[in-house]
Formats: C-alpha cells, structure tokens, sequence
C-alpha cells in the first residue's frame, strides 16, 4: 500500500531524515495478462474470477527494502529487466503493490521516458500544460512558470509547432523542463537524461541538484555508471528484482562491472576507422544537394534544413553530430522518405533501413512476441523473414522469459534491446541509426556495438546520429556537425567532435555572462 508518513522519521543508521520508505515490497503479473484488453475484460465478467495466488505468477520486484533520505539524489542501478522501472512506478502509486508497503512523506512526481505524456498532435506548449496537469499541477502555477520551462528547455520556437516534428532529444528535454520547474517535493526520473546533447544534460544536472535544495530528494533511474558515479549521493543495485547491494556509488558500481561479462571476440576483426578508410570507394550511394525542409505552423515557418549539400561514398561510416533540434532527425526522416524535402533533390542508391527510437513501433496492448512481427512488418521484412529469424531475435535481445508478455510491461530499455534486436536481422544497403545506444545496460551496449560493427561490414555505407562523442570519434570516418538546420563542418571525426565541444564550451561562457 502507498500512504503518506504519520510522522516524521529518522533513518537507522544516523540522524537522516527518511522521507521515503519501502518494506517486503514484491509486485506479481500474470504472465500474459493484458489488463487494458477490453475484450479480456468482458469475457472475464462471465467467468469465475481466479484467485492470482493459484495462477504462475512472474514478480519483477520481492522483497525489497530501501529508504530515501531528504536531500539526496538517490542513483538505481541494474541491468535491462532487473526491476528498476517497475520499482519506480510503485514508489510513484503508479502500481499498487501485492507484496509490502511503501510510505511516502510528501508529493511524488514521477517521469517515465521523457515526454512519453506528449500528445503528438498538440504543440509543445499545449504540452506543458497537459503533462503538468498530469502531474497534478495547477493550471495556473503552470502559467507561472511557462516561459522559465519553454527557456530552459531550448527548443525555440519549436515551442508552438506539434511535438510530431520534435526529435527524441526535444521531447526529452521539454519534458525534463516541465517537471522540474514546477516544483516536486520527490522527483523520481527514469532514464531521465539518456536522450540529450552534453550541454543540456550539464543543465538538467545542475537543476536536479538545486530541486534537492527546495525539495526532499530525487531519484533517478540511470545506465550511465559515470553520471551515477559523479552525481548520485548512494547507489541501489537492483538485479532480478532483488537490491543485491546498497551504499556508496564508487563502490556499488565497482561490484556491478565485476558481474559485467567479457566481451566476446569478435568473427571478424573489430572495423577501425584505418579498415573502414581503405575500403572506401568512389562509388556514391547518397546524394544531398540544396536539400531544405520546412515546418509551418500559425504563420510561423521553421527551416528544421536548410540548404544541405553533401554525398556519401561506398564503405562510409558517417557520424551526424549536433544539440537537440539540430536538425538530425529531420536529416534522417528524408534519408528513409519519411519526409520529402522542399526544396532541392535527394538521390539514394539502394534499400535504405532506419532506427529512429528504438520501440516507437510497438503496441503496449500486444506481447513482445507479437511486436516482433509487428515491427518486423513495419521495418519492411517480409513475415516469412520474421519467422525464420524470431529464435535469433530473441535469444540477442536477452527477453527469453518475457517475450509472452505485454510491451506496456517492459522498460525503457528491455524496448530498446528489443527494437535493435528486430532490426539487426536486416541486411539493408544503407543503416541509419538514430541514437542506437541511448538506452540499454552496459553488457547489452557491448553486443549491439560488436552487431553495428558487423552490419557495417555488409553496408554499403553507415550513418549513425549520435550524441556520444567517444562512440563517434571511435568507429566513424567521418562527421557531419549539424546546427540550427546547416552543416558546420563535413569531415575528420576528431576535428569535427572538437569544434563540436569548443562550440557547446563557447555558448556556455556566453550564458554565463548573460
């Protein structure tokens, strides 16, 4: 049960005051059970109810004790499927526990995947109210603070255009905006910055740490063992649904790397930018020229493009480099036809295959089974292919146990595994990967970069977006830093990843100053 503090309480092992605790706590499913099936919902009113106890239950989280104390930032850490996502929506009242008890001093506000409350239709602004509301917020405190969020967040007059044309790391980032400025006395972010560009990510940083000055704590649910190690005050680690340790994040982290397998040698050897560079040819398979798109909305226009020129040639491995609304997203929808361009003329020579979000594909209602062959079919595989490679796709994304089970059950990450474990079955001429690695534990990112390091053995050329400037610099052989809609630099990784960073280094001195 979820009920809030009678009085206030100290924490065991010192003087800390325990604003959050939760005792024996477990939470069961049904495997398979889909409860926002309505037809599920008729055919059980003319069936004997079963008692749950008597059914196979599958228990993400049992026995878990923690206790939150005010004025931290408390870091949960595990792999893909450990229990962390489900444990947060308890702590929220999200999910109602079977198991234990949690007690909650205080108002909890709660973010899962960044802006996942947006309605697409609507505009950002008509978002922040809506996902404020949502949050419990009224409409007038969110009037208050409207033109602090639409600042903070960066995304410009992006702000009255429909989310539909936001890329991952704007919904990101105006959904952070949102909940932080409106005030929550407990903050719980899940994965709350694995979608951003480095100098907002500083930012929503440095705001979680003034939110726990004013409020009573944050937690935040992260794969990035150096963010948990740099900002988190104490580390949970969460695996198989059980806290196998609590306490300092150095030494919690120290632990979880050790259980971390090897990674596996490669068949082939691993590509480097001096491999990928001699098998370069004078082929080309992309062609940009004078290729701009444009978004209207209420009189406004927005160049998401403008004028972009560039060709990539047989055996490249591209990088595309930028903050949020850069213009990346949009560069890769008129890559795959998505979107076609306004002005100027696009020319691709061959079958081009896109991953832009992990997961965006799926259906909560359906099984992971079932969205296999749902977004097998949207990627444009043929069923018979589906089929034929449904073990594989299983067995790479790890999800063996939980593949009868609903998509609205899994994490963040477990979609992400599952999305780039469907796509790597694909043997495409041209791979665009938008943000592959955002989100997934670290022995999964180890497999899908030994698998993008295959599959651009077989391409005839690679572009991956990317916001991790070592990822870029490592396994590109060239880069494409894109701003405001136009290329700022087309060539050599390091040269572009530094004038990148000098760039973001640049913009910061000027805000300061401002």
């Amino acid at each position: 049960m979820l009920k809030n503090f009678e009085k206030t309480k100290v924490a065991e092992n010192g003087n800390r005051e325990v604003v959050l605790s939760a005792k024996d706590l477990g939470v069961a499913f049904i495997p398979g059970q889909r409860s926002d099936d309505y037809k599920s919902h008729l055919f059980n009113l003319f069936k004997k109810k079963e008692d749950k106890k008597q059914k196979e239950l599958f228990w993400p989280i049992r026995g878990v004790n923690i206790e939150g104390y005010k004025g931290e930032i408390l870091g949960i850490v595990g792999s893909n499927g450990s229990g962390k996502t489900t444990l947060c929506k308890v702590l929220s009242g999200i999910l109602k526990p079977d198991e234990g008890k949690v007690e909650v001093d205080g108002r909890v506000s709660a973010l899962f995947s960044l802006g996942m409350g947006f309605n697409k239709e609507l505009t950002g602004r008509e978002n922040v109210y809506l996902n404020g509301m949502m949050l419990g917020i009224q409409k007038a405190k969110i009037q208050q603070f409207i033109d602090d969020i639409h600042e903070f967040s960066g995304i410009g007059d992006f702000i009255d255009f429909p989310v539909k044309t936001y890329s991952s790391g704007m919904r990101a980032r105006l959904g952070f905006s949102v909940a932080a400025f409106l005030e929550p006395e407990i903050l719980i972010l899940d994965e709350a910055l694995n979608t951003g560009d480095a100098d907002f990510s500083q930012k929503a940083t440095a705001k979680m740490k003034e939110l726990v000055k004013k409020a009573k704590m944050v937690i935040v649910v992260t794969h990035s063992l150096g963010y948990a190690q740099r900002n988190c005050d104490r580390l949970i680690w969460l695996e198989k649904g059980e806290v196998l340790a609590v306490g300092e994040p150095e030494e919690i982290i120290e632990q979880y790397r050790a259980t971390v397998p090897p990674r596996p040698k490669a068949r082939k050897k691993r590509l480097d930018i001096e491999k990928t560079n001699a098998d370069i040819t004078d082929t080309t398979i992309v062609k940009a020229e004078h290729v701009s798109v444009k978004y209207k909305m209420n009189k406004k226009v927005h160049w998401a493009l403008k004028d972009i020129n560039f060709e990539i040639n047989q055996g490249e491995v591209v990088g595309v480099i930028g903050h949020n609304g850069a213009g990346k997203s949009t560069l890769c929808r008129v890559l795959t036809n998505i979107l076609t361009p306004d002005e100027g003329t696009l020319t691709v020579n061959g079958e081009t295959t896109a991953l832009l979000g992990y997961g965006t594909g799926f259906n909560a209602q359906l099984t992971g089974k079932d969205n296999v062959f749902l977004n097998g079919l949207l990627l444009g595989i043929p069923k018979k292919k589906v089929e034929q490679n449904y073990d594989y796709i299983v067995d790479f994304s790890g999800l063996e146990k939980y593949m009868d089970k609903p998509v609205k059950q899994y994490s963040s990450g477990m979609q992400a595994r599952l999305g780039f474990s469907i796509a790597a079955t694909l043997q495409p001429d041209i791979f665009i990967i938008d943000e592959a690695l955002s989100t997934g534990d670290m022995a999964f990112k180890q497999k899908a970069s030994q698998k993008i390091q295959e599959i651009m053995e077989e391409a005839k050329a690679v572009l991956i977006v990317s916001h991790n400037m070592s990822f870029v610099e490592t396994i590109c052989t060239r880069v494409i830093w894109v701003n405001q809609g136009q290329i700022m630099y087309d060539g050599d990784p390091k040269e572009a990843v530094e004038k990148y960073r000098e760039h973001v280094r640049s913009n910061r001195k000027v805000k300061s100053r401002s």
